[in-house]
């Protein structure tokens, strides 16, 4: 009985001496390419974590130059978030923490510059989008209406159609466009919920074009020459 176990468990280490011969290297391999790919994983993400803690404390500070009203303090912040974390999303909001207290300075200039760079350099399509939107008025109080119009051509995520197309629409009122101004108020109508209070605003902007907004409500584009410009 134990000389059929001992051939039996000899045959049986034979076979796996055997798998191993022929599938060893290959097994090593593939374990060190797991294994690796878990430590490269782990180190990305503690490297990320960095980024992100040294680019928030940049931030941070950023954030109470804004509040001090200091617009050095807070460009040097900026531009040093900016150099080193660009990719990070407090950079981002440094951005458009510098344009709005650029904008409350009088330095339409270093808004602009901010603004600009948020919305071509920014990985988040949503802060671009926001970017894109404030620059725009940034270029309509400069009365560079068609540079604002670029602006606003660039695609935006969903939930900021609306908001591209009333900007849209005045600034074509104020160019003198009217057909224009109701037609891009009209998409903006269309494409918010029935209970959004900006709706409200925009039914004003299309009654004073001559525009009934009840004649949207079925999907109907504003027709230039259906109303009184």
């Amino acid at each position: 009985m134990a000389s059929h176990l001992d051939l039996e468990e000899q045959e049986q280490l034979d076979q796996l001496k055997h798998f191993w011969k022929t599938y060893g290297n290959l097994i090593s391999w593939l374990l060190i390419i797991v294994f690796g790919a878990i430590a490269a994983m782990n180190g990305w993400q503690y490297w990320q974590r960095a980024q992100s803690a040294r680019a928030s404390a940049i931030y941070e500070d950023v954030e109470r130059a804004v509040q001090a009203g200091d617009l050095a303090r807070a460009e040097r912040g900026f531009a040093d978030v900016k150099d080193k974390y660009g990719r990070t999303l407090f950079a981002q909001q440094a951005g458009l923490l510098v344009a709005q207290v650029a904008v409350d300075k009088g330095k339409p200039d270093t808004a602009k510059a901010a603004l600009a760079w948020v919305a071509e350099q920014a990985s988040d399509e949503g802060y671009q989008a926001i970017a894109r939107l404030r620059l725009a008025s940034v270029l309509v109080e400069t009365k560079s209406y068609d540079e604002a119009l670029k602006q606003l051509a660039a695609d935006v995520p969903a939930p900021f159609a609306a908001l591209v197309a009333d900007r849209r629409g005045d600034i074509y009122q104020l160019q003198g466009k009217k057909a224009e101004a109701k037609a891009e108020y009209g998409k903006a109508y269309q494409a918010l919920d029935e209970q959004s209070e900006y709706r409200r605003l925009l039914e004003v902007k299309l009654t004073a074009l001559g525009v009934d907004p009840k004649s949207l409500a079925t999907g109907d584009k504003p027709a230039a020459g259906s109303a009184k410009s």
